[in-house]
């Protein structure tokens, strides 16, 4: 599942209300700081947030219209790499005639499966005027498109991207939408990572209850930034089948992050089983808990390592990330969570040594909740994958009350991009997990002949204080819980050289089944929590594959 390239129909035209005579193209009109000869309409409409959440409410009142349109055949035939050969010509850029402006925006061109149009629009003093696509405003060179078969088209854009100063190319990248309601931002490291989602429908249901629904952005309006701050406001409306949505980002390009504010209002045509808020989209292939797990060169290979969760009621989880055999879908109890993300807690490059796609270097995001979302649930969904260009990894929190036709939801949030989360509890942090060989006794050396009880043995590493600082014959206490079978052989240690304390522990199945096992554990001294929970879940293998020989991965 390449979630990246599944997308779902864009609004037409008509749907705003206007007429097909108020979107020709008219090159050469526009107001002053919005672009070098950039295709601006010259008929401006009012615009405003309060008119955006409106028209969404009304659009949600009729049937949903599936627009995608037929795409010029040397566009549609276009395969990754002649698309990305496709590029904007800087020139163009919205706001590049503005000398105070720390931001310009670009577009992305329809093709390949970018077969939505995705109408964009700069909005001055409450006016709203649109951007039209020509073919002008690109350049074509090795891509092989025959440009004769564009012109006289108003094809839209697939999506847009923000750039920074002093030179706004496309290194200085910081922000991109593009595919459905999918966006991307980097951080210090400038390196693009994970995904986020506007929002996430019926995501890893059950084959007889439906499939995942794609929202898509089909329009977005980009307010003039103030000047000299590398900040701007952007406004996107939603819609699909099952809902629309009217959505504002405000978004902060810091020089060693990006935050984005993000006010959602979600308008829903008909009930949703399963409504995925401030969704995100990762991959993991192989880490440090599964290095057996695929056959690559590189030691780890994963956009994010694990997902972090800040409960209601303070309590942190650190749940690492894991590519399962078969889908697993797991949700954690979070009321309205005071934050979660899915985090590349890993940015040793030794741990790594990849310098063709540098995970080590790749974004966390981090979601911080900034109204009250009522009850509800952490989902993540984790998908097998055998390859590191497919995201097998979904996170979102699920509300409790059931979503129903006609209702009016709310939700306002902070989004952070950066190294890792800008929170983290005043406790230690699970720094790695390690699985293999379990299994012991008396005299047993690994290597020799093993026990006849298989065994498969866990080792969690906690970093940081109130650990850290701990003397090594400090006593010290584990709290282990299973799921299914039983726990032996605990050991508790300090790992001197690096201030870190490890528990290690072996699990020995009580039955044949191969359900997940969920493991949860931490470390306190008497009643006093030290450690973050480490909240794990794993799969046996077949009871045929429970020996020696044929050790699972």
């Amino acid at each position: 599942m390449d979630r990246r390239t599944l997308l779902k129909a864009s609004l037409a035209l008509s749907a705003l209300g206007m007429t097909p005579a108020a979107f020709s193209a008219r090159a050469g009109s526009k107001a002053p700081g919005e672009g070098v000869d950039i295709a601006l309409d010259d008929q401006a409409q009012s615009f405003s947030h309060d008119w955006l959440k409106r028209h969404a409410r009304e659009m949600a009142r009729s049937a949903y219209q599936d627009r995608t349109e037929k795409l010029p055949e040397t566009l549609a035939s276009l395969d990754p790499h002649h698309y990305s050969n496709i590029s904007y010509d800087q020139n163009h850029a919205l706001w590049s005639d503005d000398a105070d402006a720390d931001v310009q925006v670009q577009f992305f061109h329809v093709g390949m499966h970018f077969n939505q149009p995705v109408r964009m629009y700069s909005v001055n003093d409450g006016q709203a005027r649109e951007i039209h696509f020509k073919p002008d405003l690109f350049n074509y060179q090795g891509s092989g498109v025959d440009t004769s078969q564009l012109k006289g088209q108003d094809l839209g854009f697939a999506g847009f991207r923000v750039s920074r100063s002093p030179n706004f190319s496309a290194l200085a990248n910081v922000v991109a939408f593009l595919g459905a309601s999918y966006f991307r931002a980097i951080d210090k490291n400038d390196q693009f990572g994970l995904s986020a989602r506007g929002l996430a429908i019926d995501t890893a249901m059950p084959p007889d209850k439906g499939s995942e629904e794609f929202p898509a952005f089909t329009h977005f309006w980009f307010e003039h930034p103030d000047p000299n701050r590398a900040q701007l406001t952007v406004y996107a409306l939603l819609d699909s089948p099952s809902t629309t949505g009217a959505y504002r980002f405000d978004i902060d390009c810091q020089s060693d992050r990006v935050v984005m504010a993000v006010d959602t209002h979600v308008y829903p045509r008909k009930p949703i089983k399963r409504l995925g808020i401030s969704p995100m989209t990762s991959m993991f292939l192989t880490g440090s808990s599964q290095q057996s797990s695929r056959d690559t060169v590189v030691e780890q290979v994963h956009d994010s390592d694990r997902l972090s969760m800040w409960l209601d009621d303070g309590e942190w989880i650190s749940r690492p990330l894991y590519n399962p055999k078969h889908l697993q879908y797991n949700a954690f109890k979070a009321g309205s969570p005071q934050g979660f993300g899915l985090v590349q807690d890993d940015h040793e490059f030794e741990h790594y040594r990849d310098t063709v796609n540098w995970y080590s270097n790749r974004p966390s995001l981090w979601c911080e909740p900034t109204s009250d979302w009522g009850e509800g649930s952490i989902v993540l969904v984790e998908l097998p994958t055998m390859g590191e260009t497919v995201d097998n990894i979904v996170a979102f929190w699920q509300p409790e009350k059931p979503v129903k036709a006609g209702d009016d939801l709310h939700y306002a949030y902070r989004l952070y991009w950066s190294p890792r989360p800008p929170f983290k509890p005043s406790l230690s942090q699970v720094d790695k997990t390690f699985s293999g060989i379990g299994g012991s006794r008396p005299g047993w050396i690994p290597g020799e002949h093993p026990p006849e009880t298989w065994a498969k043995r866990f080792a969690v590493d906690f970093r940081g204080e109130p650990l850290a600082s701990m003397a090594p014959d400090t006593q010290i206490q584990a709290e282990i819980s299973v799921s299914e079978g039983r726990t032996e052989v605990v050991s508790i240690g300090k790992l001197g050289p690096l201030d870190q304390w490890r528990v290690q522990f072996d699990w020995y199945p009580a039955s044949d089944s191969t359900e997940p096992v969920t493991m949860r554990l931490y470390l306190k001294q008497g009643e006093q929590t030290l450690t973050e929970t480490w909240l794990y879940q794993w799969v046996p293998p077949q009871p045929e594959d429970r020996n020696w020989e044929r050790h699972d991965r």
